[in-house]
């Protein structure tokens, strides 16, 4: 299929099929079901995230060590770096996800969240994302901002500095876990088109396959 369909030719049953309808305020516990029944891509990003949690808790523990020794400079940074990743990384994220709806031709973006959940979000409402596109708008804050510390790492390697890139591509694997979540429906299903699209009004996500002839 070369082009997207409308949510109208979605909706006609002997084309599509609805194979997964998300109220927004239970996206967590969707993301979770899909991670139990994905045997893909789960289990490579739980290996990338477990060596990503280590990396994080040995330099935050070495960063205490030194600390101990009279040397607190990387414990501060690592502090700091807690606090930039529960705040403005959080916005860095979105903004990020909204930066990619838009090059898929998003018209609008809407960002909001549940702070209760710890659960934010970038949405364009009304727009259909096929498989490339949702692979875009989910993996581009992963990639940006992991090359990112990854350059900080080389750059900044014998200096204290070098201890907000750890611990921030550590943090920012475990903000990923959701995107990565909602990307592995799309492959439950290989050969075949799956789209998706958000409803802002009813505050839900819609999931369609095509239909094999």
């Amino acid at each position: 299929m070369k082009q997207k369909p409308t949510i109208e030719a979605l909706q006609q049953e002997e084309n599509f099929e609805l194979i997964a309808e998300v109220e927004h305020v239970r996206i967590k516990e969707f993301v979770i079901e899909q991670m139990l029944h994905d045997r893909k891509l789960i289990p490579a990003f739980m290996i990338y995230q477990l060596l990503m949690v280590l990396l994080g808790t040995f330099f935050l523990t070495r960063a205490i060590v030194l600390a101990f020794r009279g040397f607190s400079l990387p414990l501060l940074v690592s502090s700091g770096t807690l606090v930039f990743c529960f705040t403005l990384l959080i916005v860095i994220h979105e903004l990020l996800h909204g930066a990619a709806l838009k090059i898929t031709g998003a018209p609008k973006i809407t960002y909001g969240g549940w702070l209760k959940k710890f659960m934010f979000y970038a949405e364009a409402d009304q727009h259909v994302l096929n498989r490339p596109q949702f692979f875009l708008v989910a993996f581009t804050p992963l990639v940006v901002v992991q090359l990112i510390t990854l350059a900080g790492i080389v750059i900044w390697f014998s200096h204290p500095a070098v201890y907000f890139f750890l611990i921030l591509m550590s943090v920012h694997s475990l903000f990923c876990a959701g995107d990565i979540g909602l990307a592995s429906i799309f492959f439950r299903f290989p050969g075949r088109n799956v789209f998706t699209y958000d409803n802002r009004e009813a505050k839900k996500s819609y999931y369609y396959v095509e239909k094999q002839p």
